[in-house]
Formats: C-alpha cells, sequence, structure tokens
C-alpha cells in the first residue's frame, strides 16, 4: 500500500524525519521505576513507543528489543503516529544499548509477516475454537473428588 504523496515520509535533514511537513522528535524519556510493582497505568506518557495510544511502554532495554520485534504488528495508527514510535524507539535504544540495524521505520515494515497465508490463519482459528469447545465440555462434565478419611483419622490420634 502506497501513502498518498502528502502522506509520505520524507528526510528531515540531520537524522529528522517529516510526516505531512512536520518534524517528528522522539517524546522519549527514561523511567526510573520498572520491575513488578509498576503498574501500566501509573506509567507516564513518555515511556511509550506510542504515547497517545500508550502501546509499547520501553523501560529497559527488553521492553526495547520487544517494541522493535512487535512494531509491524500494531494497527489501526497513522502515518504520523509510526514515524514518532520509530524516532521513540531509536532514542530508547540507543539510552539502553540496544543495536539497532534499521535505520527508517520502512525496515520495520507496517504489516505483520509471519509468512502465513490467509488460508492457514483462517484454519489454526478454526482448529483452536474446537479445542475451546472441547475444553469447555471437558471442564462440565468432570467431578471433583472426595477426600478419604485417613487425613480423619490421622488428626485424631
Amino acid at each position: 500500500m502506497r501513502l498518498p504523496p502528502e502522506m509520505r515520509v520524507t528526510g528531515g535533514g540531520a537524522g529528522k524525519r517529516t510526516v505531512e511537513g512536520y518534524v517528528v522528535r522522539a517524546t522519549w524519556k527514561p523511567h526510573e521505576k520498572s520491575g513488578r510493582l509498576t503498574a501500566r497505568a501509573d506509567l507516564p506518557s513518555s515511556v511509550f513507543a506510542y504515547p497517545k495510544e500508550r502501546k509499547e511502554p520501553m523501560t529497559n532495554a527488553s521492553h526495547v528489543r520487544n517494541a522493535i520485534a512487535r512494531y509491524d504488528q500494531v494497527t489501526d495508527v497513522p502515518a504520523a503516529d509510526r514515524e514518532l514510535a520509530f524516532a521513540n524507539i531509536k532514542k530508547a535504544a540507543k539510552f539502553y544499548g540496544v543495536a539497532m540495524s534499521e535505520t527508517s521505520s520502512s525496515d520495520l515494515g507496517t504489516r505483520p509477516r509471519t509468512g502465513r497465508t490467509a488460508a492457514d490463519r483462517k484454519k489454526s482459528a478454526a482448529k483452536a475454537a474446537r479445542t475451546r469447545k472441547k475444553r469447555a465440555g471437558a471442564k462440565k462434565t468432570t467431578t471433583r473428588k472426595k477426600t478419604t478419611t485417613r487425613k480423619k483419622t490421622a488428626k485424631k490420634r
């Protein structure tokens, strides 16, 4: 899919890229708190690759690598937001020392490339639905075992 001329991304000079005539600048800033105790809702928008949608938080090197890998899986975002996300990922990668071979957002793509056809995906989805139905039916028919009397007699001694 090609973008119309007004939406095309062009070089902005000195490593900056422009979308619709605007220079895209990274909004990512490092965040000190991370780990299990940090809830996603507590994170500021500045730590996300897509700050408007609050998608792909990048609080450490592992998250940055994950954001790079999942860049093409994010859907329903305009070209300007993709460019901003790429700038944010690039800035976070530099901060955390993650090597990036991609030099532009087009290197990461806009659509997932799994190597599977639509027919393969449809077949897998149908198989998963059958499996879920089987498991749901199996859960309803199983009964729990009653505890043995050994436990009760052992406590009396």
